[in-house]
C-alpha cells in the first residue's frame, strides 16, 4: 500500500510554542489527528483565532482533525505566596484559607477554592503534585481549613492541592467551567473532555448542559481520581462517556503512581469491549521538552500504548510549550508505525452487549471477513460514525475508510483507530463511488484494490446499517 497509515492516531496541546497558522499546519503534516485546547490557559479571545486556525490548517492538509476542549475542572491550587515561596517542616501546621486575598507570609496562605465546605477532617491533602503531604486537622472557619505537615518541603504561588478521599458530592463543574462550556456551545468543537470525574453522574450532568445548548460535541472523561478506579465506578464511567482519557499525571499524585500502569490496561481493555475511544495521555514524551530525542524508556511507553489497543496518544507540554514540538510528534509517529508493523495488538473478551447489537455483528463479521481475504481497507458508510466506531472497536490491522456526509462525525472519526474520514453527499454508493477515487489517485499503490463495504439500504439514516459487500475496484 503506498499510504503510510499510522493505526493509534496522535492529539497534540497547542500553547505558545505552537500558536500559529503555520505550526498548526506542520503539526497536522507531521502526523497529527486531533487539537487540544487546555482551557486551564488562554482566553477566548485566543480560542477565536485557534479554532478557525485549526479549521483552515485541516482543509489545506486534507484531513478532518478533531478538536478538544479540556475543562480545567476542580483544579484547586494555592493563591500567590509572599516572595512566590514558603518553607514548611514536618509537624508544622498551616491554615488554607479562601478569604485571604494577600498572603502576609505567615501561615495562613491563600487558596482558590474554598476547600471548608468540602473536606473532612483526617483527610490527606497534597499540594504541588504530592512534594508537600498534609493531613486536615481541622475546619477552623466557614472558608479556612488547617493541615498538619508530614514531611520537610516548599511551596510556591498557584501550585496545584490534590484531595484523593474528599468527595466533591457531583460538584465538579466550577463556574469558570461552565462559562467555557457555554463558550463552546455554539463553537466548532467535536470533544469536551471533562477532568477529576468522580461518578457518571458528572458525565450525566455535562451532556444535559451540551444537549441543552445544542452542541453535538462528544464528552471524554478523564480518570485522574481514587474515586473513578473503582472497578465498578470505572465501568459505569466507561459506559456512561463517548470516551476515556488516562489522566495519567493527578491520577499517580491522587492514587499513587504504581497504580497507573495497571488502570491503563484496564481502561483500555474496558473501553474496547465497549466501543469507546480511548486516549492515554501526560508525560509520554516528557523529555522532549527540552530533548530533540525522546528517552528509551518513553518510546516503550508509546509502544506500550499501541500493544494494548489505544485509540489515541496525546502530548500535552511537548507540543504546547516545549522546544522540540514537531520532533516530539515525529518521533511518536515513527515509534506507531514500528510497533503497529512487528507487533499485534492484544486481545480483548468479547464485546460487550452492544448499544446496537445488529450493527456490532456486522461490523464484528466486515473485520473477520477482511481479515481472512485479506482487503485493502473496509469502507464503513456512517452517518454519525457509529458503524466506523464499532468497526474500530474490533482493532483491524487494515485501514477504515470512513464515508459520512456529517462534518462533525468527520472530525470525531479523526481520533478514532485506524480511521480516516471523507465527507461526501449521502447516497447508495457512496462508499463505492469513493473507493473508486481512492484507487484512481493510488492511495492502495497504484493496483486494483479489494475493499468491504459496510453500509445500510437506507444511506443516511442513522442505525440502518444491515450489509456487507466485497468488491474489486479496478
Amino acid at each position: 500500500m503506498s499510504v503510510i497509515f499510522k493505526r493509534t492516531k496522535i492529539l497534540a496541546t497547542l500553547g505558545p510554542a505552537t500558536n500559529t497558522p503555520e505550526m498548526i499546519e506542520k503539526l497536522l503534516l507531521e502526523g497529527v489527528n486531533g487539537i487540544r485546547l487546555n482551557f486551564s490557559h488562554g482566553s477566548f479571545e485566543e480560542r477565536d483565532e485557534q479554532l478557525p486556525w485549526i479549521r483552515e490548517a485541516s482543509k489545506k492538509v486534507g484531513k478532518p482533525v478533531a478538536i478538544l476542549q479540556d475543562l480545567q475542572g476542580p483544579k484547586i491550587r494555592l493563591g500567590a505566596l509572599a516572595d512566590n515561596r514558603f518553607d514548611v517542616k514536618k509537624g508544622d501546621e498551616i491554615v488554607l484559607d479562601f478569604a485571604v486575598e494577600e498572603h502576609d507570609g505567615s501561615n495562613r496562605l491563600p487558596v482558590q477554592y474554598n476547600l471548608a465546605t468540602k473536606v473532612k477532617v483526617g483527610e490527606p491533602i497534597y499540594i504541588f503534585d504530592g512534594k508537600v503531604r498534609t493531613t486536615v486537622v481541622d475546619i477552623s472557619s466557614d472558608t479556612a481549613i488547617t493541615l498538619k505537615v508530614e514531611n520537610d518541603g516548599v511551596l510556591m504561588s498557584k501550585k496545584g492541592i490534590n484531595l484523593p478521599d474528599t468527595d466533591f458530592g457531583g460538584d465538579i463543574l466550577t463556574p469558570k467551567d461552565l462559562k467555557d462550556i457555554e463558550y463552546g456551545l455554539d463553537k466548532d468543537i467535536d470533544y469536551v473532555a471533562l477532568s477529576f470525574v468522580q461518578s457518571p453522574d458528572d458525565i450525566h450532568n455535562l451532556r444535559q448542559i451540551l444537549t441543552a445548548g445544542g452542541s453535538t460535541a462528544q464528552i471524554i472523561a478523564k480518570i485522574e481520581t481514587k474515586a473513578a478506579v473503582k472497578d465498578d465506578v470505572m465501568k459505569a464511567i466507561v459506559d456512561a462517556a463517548d470516551g476515556i482519557m488516562v489522566a495519567r499525571g493527578d491520577l499517580a499524585v491522587e492514587a499513587g503512581a504504581e497504580i497507573v500502569p495497571i488502570v491503563q490496561r484496564r481502561l483500555i481493555s474496558l473501553c474496547r469491549e465497549y466501543n469507546k475511544l480511548v486516549i492515554v495521555a501526560t508525560q509520554m514524551m516528557a523529555s522532549m521538552v527540552d530533548a530533540p530525542e525522546p528517552t528509551r524508556a518513553e518510546v516503550g511507553d508509546v509502544a506500550n500504548a499501541v500493544i494494548q489497543g489505544a485509540d489515541a496518544v496525546m502530548l500535552s507540554d511537548e507540543t504546547a510549550n516545549g522546544s522540540y514540538p514537531l520532533e516530539a510528534v515525529a518521533a511518536m509517529k515513527k515509534t506507531i508505525l514500528y510497533t503497529q508493523d512487528n507487533a499485534p495488538v492484544v486481545e480483548v473478551k468479547d464485546h460487550t452487549v452492544p448499544a446496537n447489537a445488529q450493527r456490532d455483528a456486522i461490523s464484528g463479521a466486515a473485520v473477520h471477513l477482511a481479515e481472512q481475504l485479506k482487503v485493502d481497507a473496509i469502507i464503513a458508510e456512517t452517518k454519525s460514525g457509529a458503524t466506523a466506531t464499532n468497526i474500530a472497536g474490533y482493532r483491524p490491522n487494515l485501514p477504515i475508510i470512513s464515508v459520512t456526509s456529517e462534518p462533525r462525525a468527520a472530525q470525531q472519526l479523526a481520533l478514532n483507530y485506524a480511521n480516516r474520514s471523507y465527507i461526501r453527499p449521502d447516497g447508495e454508493k457512496a462508499g463505492l463511488e469513493l473507493a473508486k477515487e481512492l484507487v484512481a489517485e493510488g492511495f492502495f499503490g497504484g493496483k486494483p484494490a479489494t475493499v468491504i463495504i459496510v453500509s445500510g439500504r437506507q444511506p443516511g439514516l442513522e442505525g440502518a446499517t444491515d450489509t456487507i459487500r466485497v468488491r474489486v475496484i479496478e
